[in-house]
């Protein structure tokens, strides 16, 4: 049964909002640290603030099975701590940690996605399946960032909940993998005045449907039936769950096939999906498109070409792939206004090898 939020929840709640806008500085980030180096401070800092029996739930061995078990469905039980069950500092410590695995931007969409959940429990007035709290999400630490100060051995970090899955890995000082990264909005606009922190218009994720309707809507009428790769949006994201992406064809468009404008648009909606993650980690991942080539990369759409119809793309280059659906309707029937959206490493997810 769905229930109000405790004053103490609420109060929570203002404050993931305020921990929001803080900044780097107030949030304690050094200048200059590597990503990885930032990580491992802040997984200490939030271990170190656990009780033995929250850190037997919050810590668990880097081989671990749930490691690799990952979703962004509602669910009655995950891995990890839930912040609901941390103290005031506690939850500070693990949002300072969250923060630190991601770029300001990425940190924003992820703290929104979370009071979305505002914003679902009271268009379903309390009647819905789920608890929808913004401080349902967990943290799970594997291996013990702490076991080695000046050079750990590997460990990872899981933040997720509904909408929302985030899992690194880092190793020798550096994050060697940010995959699966999972961001989802519902609704996908915010229609109507809300009692909540995030009012009528909010679209978290605007940049990621926007700028892909930009694409296909600039794509000459020629080209329409190599970019389009089905009339009907899928209902799904493929893979979903899944500890790995299954390899596939790469269908669509590709870049070496659009004109200037449209390589613009597809390079600026390819480094929306890359800049969820701090700079360095970001640069990165546009070296390797840039060794592989971006000639590569495929763009293919499925569905509508305007919104509030169910649409659908995929963009897939050597060691990526992106995927993005809108076909969900909201709480309210708003038709095609739910967005999941996700990027995996084709090279493996999790610092993993595909088999």
């Amino acid at each position: 049964m769905l229930h109000a939020l405790s004053d103490r929840s609420v109060r929570q709640i203002i404050g993931l909002a305020g921990l929001l806008a803080t900044g780097a500085i107030l949030l304690g980030m050094r200048v200059g640290e590597q990503p990885a180096e930032q990580m491992q401070t802040f997984a200490t800092a939030f271990l170190d603030t656990l009780d033995e029996s929250q850190s037997g739930i919050a810590l668990q061995p880097y081989d671990s099975e749930d490691r690799v078990g990952w979703h962004f469905i509602p669910k009655d039980h995950r891995k990890g701590l839930m912040m609901e069950h941390m103290n005031d500092a506690q939850q500070t410590a693990a949002l300072r940690l969250l923060r630190s695995a991601l770029s300001e931007a990425g940190y924003t969409k992820a703290n929104r996605i979370m009071l979305l959940e505002e914003v679902l429990n009271e268009m379903e007035a309390g009647k819905g399946r789920w608890d929808r709290n913004p401080l349902r999400y967990y943290v799970t630490i594997f291996g013990d960032p702490r076991a080695n100060p000046t050079r750990p051995a590997q460990w990872g970090l899981s933040f997720e909940g509904h909408h929302l899955s985030l899992n690194f890995v880092c190793r020798d000082g550096e994050v060697v993998d940010s995959t699966p990264q999972f961001l989802a909005s519902n609704p996908a606009t915010v229609m109507n005045p809300t009692q909540t922190t995030l009012g009528k218009g909010t679209r978290v994720l605007r940049l990621e449907e926007q700028l892909a309707f930009d694409l296909i809507n600039a794509i000459p009428a020629s080209q329409m039936e190599t970019a389009v790769i089905s009339e009907d949006a899928p209902a799904e994201l493929r893979f979903a769950g899944d500890a790995q992406s299954t390899i596939t064809p790469a269908e669509g468009i590709t870049f070496a096939s659009l004109g200037l404008k449209q390589q613009a648009i597809l390079k600026e909606l390819v480094g929306v999906y890359f800049d969820v993650a701090p700079d360095a980690v970001a640069a990165e991942r546009y070296a390797q498109v840039d060794a592989d080539g971006w000639d590569s990369v495929h763009f293919a759409w499925a569905g509508a070409t305007k919104a509030g119809i169910g649409h659908y793309y995929r963009i897939q280059g050597k060691r990526f792939l992106i995927e993005f659906v809108n076909t969900q309707a909201d709480p309210m029937g708003n038709p095609a206004n739910h967005i999941h959206c996700v990027l995996r490493d084709l090279t493996g997810d999790f610092d993993l090898p595909i088999r």
